[in-house]
C-alpha cells in the first residue's frame, strides 16, 4: 500500500466523543459501575459496523482475559487509529463512531480479554508517539511492519496487504494481471506507490518486447478510478483494500484484481518492553484465527485475500 498518511480506528455503542490534545475519543471507557463491578459488562458493536453480529457473539476467553495486563483489566484497551481510509478505518454516518475492519477486529481483541475499548482518533505520525508515551496501549492503523518501525515499536501482525487493479465490471479487456496491461492505458495516483508499480510494469513489457503501458496521471484514486469508468482507461492501480471497497459497491461496477507479489504486513504497534500486553494481543488474535471469527471480520469488509494464517510478531522484513 502506499505508505499511508491517514488511518484509523473508533468505538461502540453509547459513546461520547470528546477532544484532549487535538485527539478525538471515539469511546467512552468503562463507567465507574463497570469497572466495580466483577464481570465487565462489554459494550457492543457499533449497528453500521458491517461485522456487529459477529463481534457480539464473541465470549472471553478466561486464559486470556486472566494473563491480560492490570491496568487493561482495569482501565480497558486505549487504541489510536486515525479515520479516512475505507473499508479499514472509517467514520459512521453520524460522523464520529469508527468502523472498519481495524476498529472492528480491536473490538474483537478486546472482547477475547473481556475488556471494554476506547479508541482515539489521531493524525498518522502521532500515533507511535502516543504509544511510547503510553498514552494509548497499541495502534492499528493499516500502518506496514517495516524494519524502521521495528526500531520503534513491536508489531503483531493481522494482515497481508498488497496493491491490485481496478477494471470494469465484467473485465471486457480481460486483463488477469500485469501481463495484460501491455499496450493498454491505465490511470494512476501521480507521484505515489501504484505510479511506481505501473512504471514497473511498463518497463516489464518493454524489455519483453511488448507494447508500452500508457500511463495517465492523476492527483488521487477517485480521478484515476473515473478513467476506468468512463473507457478512457482499461484499468487503474491502486491499493488492494481500496480495490476491494470499492469493488462491493455495486453502483461502480467494477472488479479487483489482486496485484501477486505486492503483499506486505500490516501490523498492530505496541511499546516493545510491553510484554504482557504484546502476547495478550498476540494471543487474542490467534484465538480468533483459530476460531474463524477472524475470517468472519474480513469477510464482512470483503477482505478475504487479506487474511494471515497466524499471528507473527515482527514479521515486515
Amino acid at each position: 500500500m502506499n505508505t499511508r498518511i491517514l488511518t484509523t480506528l473508533a468505538a461502540g455503542a453509547l459513546l461520547a466523543a470528546t477532544t484532549a490534545c487535538g485527539a478525538q475519543s471515539l469511546d467512552g471507557g468503562p463507567s465507574d459501575a463497570a469497572a466495580a463491578a466483577p464481570d465487565v459488562v462489554l459494550d457492543p458493536a457499533p449497528t453500521e459496523e458491517k461485522a456487529a453480529d459477529v463481534i457480539n457473539a464473541i465470549t472471553p476467553d478466561k486464559d486470556l482475559a486472566a494473563k491480560a495486563p492490570a491496568n487493561v483489566k482495569s482501565a480497558g484497551l486505549k487504541v489510536v487509529s486515525s479515520m479516512g481510509y475505507p473499508p479499514m478505518e472509517m467514520f459512521a454516518s453520524d460522523g464520529k463512531t469508527a468502523i472498519g475492519f481495524d476498529p472492528a477486529l480491536t473490538r474483537a481483541i478486546a472482547r477475547k480479554l473481556g475488556v471494554n475499548v476506547t479508541i482515539t482518533d489521531e493524525e498518522f505520525n502521532s500515533q507511535i508517539p502516543g504509544v511510547l508515551t503510553g498514552r494509548y496501549d497499541f495502534v492499528i492503523s493499516s500502518m506496514t511492519d517495516n524494519p524502521e518501525r521495528q526500531g520503534q515499536v513491536t508489531f503483531v501482525d493481522y494482515v497481508q496487504a498488497g496493491s491490485a487493479l481496478l477494471v470494469k465490471k465484467g473485465n471486457p479487456a480481460g486483463i488477469a494481471g500485469p501481463a495484460d496491461i501491455c499496450g493498454k492505458t491505465v490511470s494512476v495516483v501521480d507521484n505515489g506507490s501504484s505510479m511506481e508499480l505501473a512504471e514497473n510494469y511498463d518497463a516489464d513489457c518493454k524489455k519483453d518486447g511488448k507494447a508500452a503501458v500508457n500511463i495517465l496521471k492523476f492527483p488521487g484514486d477517485t480521478e484515476a478510478m473515473l478513467q476506468v469508468r468512463n473507457g478512457r482507461a482499461q484499468a487503474t492501480v491502486t491499493d488492494y483494500v481500496v480495490a476491494a471497497y470499492k469493488s462491493a459497491d455495486p453502483k461502480l461496477a467494477m472488479e479487483a484484481i489482486a496485484l501477486e507479489g505486492t503483499e506486505s504486513p500490516w501490523g498492530i504497534g505496541m511499546k516493545p518492553d510491553n510484554k504482557e500486553l504484546i502476547e495478550s494481543v498476540r494471543g487474542a488474535l490467534d484465538a480468533l484465527i483459530q476460531s474463524g471469527e477472524y475470517g468472519k471480520l474480513l469477510a464482512a469488509w470483503n477482505l478475504d485475500k487479506l487474511a494471515v494464517q497466524s499471528a507473527v510478531i515482527n514479521g515486515g522484513k
